[in-house]
């Protein structure tokens, strides 16, 4: 799967049915009013099966999103008149009752948080065959259904698009009678309506979400952030306000405020306003700690990953940052968390020469590395553990991230914005036997890059794509793309994609490192569903 994108029916609709329901006064006024909902709304085609219990709707789990889509594809295919403030319901009421555990969304996340250029690698390949060629495997992936519902969902794909057997990869083989002979029982196997997750899941003690958070994060083309996020409920069940503040590495600030709704109790989903930009959070919160991405609404690719412990006294390291030093110098690294006391250590070969403690959340820790050690170290500070810090010697290999990537054209009065695509250089060593490519290669992390982008092949080069795709900048990695429809300047007068490689160069010293990425510049895309 590459190079995903939500837009306009897609956005407008996650944003405003995974968004504030402040409206809600309660979970048990949600489950009355979905209730409602259900009898009044669904029962024309999903037959009433008894207390709480539909034809059809019973029998699935789905993460928020695939909730969502689900009712969408009522209202476009079916005709299904349902208002925001109603379908709002409905989604977060299924996504409590019907949802999925956290581990059921473990190896699948990336869809929901927006990771362009993900590549999936499904098993068998039976699946990827048979469900993945039209879309990611991850949407099927994020659903529990029991045998005789994955059953209708293989007739439905037959009756809704009856072109589907003679598509890629159907063509060749007799796909209906190995849909419902292989990957049915296989699906009802691998991934039931019922587990031992969910049941320990509706059982598990939930995070509070209410106070202070401390944040750590990395962004592409930016660099680290440290914040302080502030949950504040709402009057709805489940429904809060939050307000960041904090900055990059680069001393700019970082500021901005929004509301969440938070399914299934640990689904976090925020729209917030950040620095003038909206941007939506898409975290998984357990154990008093949070995980996902935070991304700009209009432009996936500008993102940044992110972590978050509860500041509830709890000693908690999330990061240090930047996360490596060169044997033989002397370097301040920053450590954040929670509860940060004490005289913290960073392994082997790293002296602590001084500390300036801005907080209990945010600590600079001057250290100095040996020159005769090299290798990933372990830090804690007291009872917090759980971060490493990669001292090296040389860097010995540079990757790119990602190797591939899609970019967009878009804008130029269009309803579909631009999508760009943002390269990071990534630093290895091979560790001490000095030879890449075996067991003891470590990866230092991502460093300062020097960019440059050139035409991939003859052809690129005879169309000038180099001049009309885009332009890289050489100093952060970010290509943003031109803009969209024709060009009457170009052969034929085509539009602005174009096949770029993208090359990256780090200085070590005396020793300069380049890698290069492919990076295909392509028209918008207009299918854009929640889970691609």
């Amino acid at each position: 799967m590459n190079n995903f994108m939500l837009k306009p029916l897609g956005l407008s609709l996650l944003a405003a049915s995974l968004g504030s329901m402040a409206s809600v006064a309660s979970a048990a006024s949600v489950a009355e009013q979905a209730e409602g909902i259900l009898n009044k709304q669904c029962v024309a085609c999903h037959t009433r099966e008894g207390d709480n219990q539909w034809s059809r709707i019973s029998y699935q789990r789905k993460t928020p999103e695939g909730w969502l889509m689900t009712i969408a594809r009522m209202q476009v295919m079916h005709g299904l008149e349902i208002s925001d403030a109603d379908r709002r319901v409905l989604v977060k009421h299924l996504s409590d009752t019907q949802g999925l555990a956290p581990e059921e969304t473990d190896g699948y996340r990336y869809v929901l948080e927006r990771r362009l250029n993900a590549q999936e690698s499904l098993e068998p390949a039976l699946l990827a065959e048979g469900c993945a060629r039209c879309h990611s495997g991850a949407r099927f992936k994020l659903q529990r259904r029991d045998e005789a519902e994955w059953e209708h969902l293989a007739h439905f794909h037959l009756g809704q698009y009856p072109s589907a057997e003679y598509q890629m990869l159907s063509r060749d083989r007799d796909w209906f009678p190995i849909m419902m002979e292989k990957l049915v029982p296989m699906l009802g196997e691998q991934q039931p309506l019922q587990s031992s997750e969910w049941s320990s899941w509706q059982q598990a003690t939930k995070t509070d979400m209410k106070g202070r958070w401390s944040v750590a994060g990395h962004m592409p083309g930016k660099g680290d952030l440290t914040a302080t996020m502030v949950v504040t409920p709402l009057a709805g069940e489940d429904q809060f306000s939050v307000s960041m503040s904090g900055q990059y590495a680069d001393g700019t600030p970082l500021q901005g405020s929004g509301k969440a709704t938070l399914y299934t109790g640990y689904e976090w989903r925020a729209n917030l306003t950040i620095d003038g930009v909206r941007m939506r959070q898409v975290f998984a919160v357990r154990d008093g700690q949070l995980t996902g991405r935070m991304f700009n609404r209009n432009d996936e690719s500008m993102g940044a990953d992110i972590s978050a412990a509860h500041m509830d006294g709890k000693s908690t390291l999330l990061a240090v940052q930047p996360g490596y030093i060169k044997a033989g110098t002397q370097s301040e690294l920053m450590l954040v968390g929670t509860g940060l006391s004490g005289m913290p250590t960073f392994g082997k070969g790293v002296e602590v020469v001084s500390i300036r403690k801005d907080s209990d959340r945010r600590m600079h820790v001057t250290v100095r590395a040996s020159r005769n050690h090299e290798g990933v170290n372990a830090v804690s500070i007291g009872k917090a553990k759980g971060v490493e810090l990669a001292v090296y010697k040389d860097i010995d290999q540079v990757n790119v991230v990602p190797a591939y990537a899609v970019a967009r054209v878009g804008g130029n009065g269009g309803s579909t914005n631009k999508l760009f695509a943002r390269f990071e250089a990534e630093a290895w060593s091979a560790g001490k036997d000095g030879q890449t490519g075996t067991a003891d290669d470590f990866r230092i992390g991502m460093v300062p890059a020097t960019w440059e982008a050139r035409p991939f092949d003859d052809i690129a080069a005879a169309d000038n794509d180099l001049g009309f795709a885009g332009r890289l900048d050489p100093r952060t990695g970010v290509f943003s793309t031109a803009d969209a429809g024709p060009n009457p300047q170009r052969r034929m007068m085509t539009n602005n994609a174009g096949h770029l490689t993208v090359t990256a160069q780090v200085q070590d010293g005396n020793q300069t490192h380049s890698a290069d990425a492919e990076l295909i510049v392509t028209v918008q895309r207009w299918n854009n569903p929640p889970i691609p």
